[in-house]
């Protein structure tokens, strides 16, 4: 749990400070540089270093072992801060897609070409950002951690977009086709919309998560079969499992030979248990429910 902490810091304290600075590069450069894309992806940026900082704070929560008040642990603490990065992210959306309405009838301004080399720059940078974040979320089971993936997965969109419409314009002005000098400001809305769908993605996976949702079904299913291996369980009668942040809690009732005494009942559950953790090694807990067979 310690090794899983520190890791899950490193992750964000890194997220923090790359989008520290890419977001004062990206608003400055994209608002001297006259670019609503570049801008409006700064903007972007500088809100994933507010929600690293807070899940920073709610991975340490989620870490802490289970006691008297919280027998279940803390691991849905994860899935508020994924929450709160998918709210943050549609408040994010609608003032980007406000701005890029506003900047169609504002009058036209050529962007730099200063701005397409930053909003390159921040596309590799997200692309390694991305990667590294969604090889620690697997790695970890951290929604957190996963969420602020899926953000650098927006930004990644937003970047290339954005260097699209700064390059569209530039065109626009060579060839002198005056569509295509807007489309830094409609670079900028597809932006808003491509963090938009990322966020309701977020939103709509912690919501499962907070409503119990089963998990997967061929995960589901794999749990079945193996507890069907087992020759004293003589009928399944329900499996459930629920994710519970970045581990699971499973609930088994099988039926058994009404005439199994209470200790032999017990051993068999033991093993169940036993073997389902070894498979998964993120399930917390099983609990097994005994059903007479007749």
């Amino acid at each position: 749990m310690e090794m899983r902490e520190s890791i899950s810091k490193k992750v964000l304290l890194i997220s923090a400070w790359s989008n520290a600075i890419l977001a004062i590069g990206k608003i400055l450069i994209g608002w001297l540089g006259n670019s609503n894309a570049v801008f409006a992806d700064g903007i972007h940026s500088g809100t994933d270093v507010l929600t690293s900082i807070i899940a920073l704070f709610i991975i340490k929560i989620s870490n802490k072992p289970a006691d008297e008040d919280h027998p279940y642990g803390h691991g849905k603490a994860e899935v508020m801060s994924s929450s709160i990065v998918g709210i943050l992210l549609i408040l994010v959306s609608f003032y980007l897609g406000y701005q890029g309405l506003i900047g169609l009838i504002e009058p036209f301004q050529i962007p730099s070409i200063l701005t397409l080399y930053v909003a390159v720059l921040s596309f590799g940078i997200k692309q390694y950002l991305y990667h590294y974040s969604v090889q620690k979320a697997k790695q970890f089971k951290s929604k957190a951690i996963e969420a602020i993936a899926l953000d650098h997965k927006a930004d990644i969109a937003a970047s290339f977009t954005a260097a699209i419409g700064v390059v569209l314009v530039h065109i626009g002005v060579t060839i002198h086709i005056g569509w295509l000098l807007y489309s830094d400001k409609i670079a900028s809305m597809i932006v808003a919309l491509l963090i938009l769908k990322i966020a309701i993605e977020i939103l709509v996976d912690s919501f499962n998560i907070l409503l119990e949702r089963n998990i997967k079904g061929d995960v589901l299913a794999d749990l079945n079969q193996i507890i069907s291996q087992f020759n004293d369980v003589k009928r399944i009668d329900r499996v459930r499992a629920r994710e519970h942040g970045h581990y699971i809690m499973v609930d088994v009732r099988i039926s058994v030979d009404h005439d199994k005494t209470i200790e032999e009942g017990h051993d068999l559950a033991k093993q169940i248990k036993f073997t389902l953790m070894k498979k998964y090694t993120n399930i917390e807990e099983v609990l097994i429910h005994l059903n007479p067979y007749y």
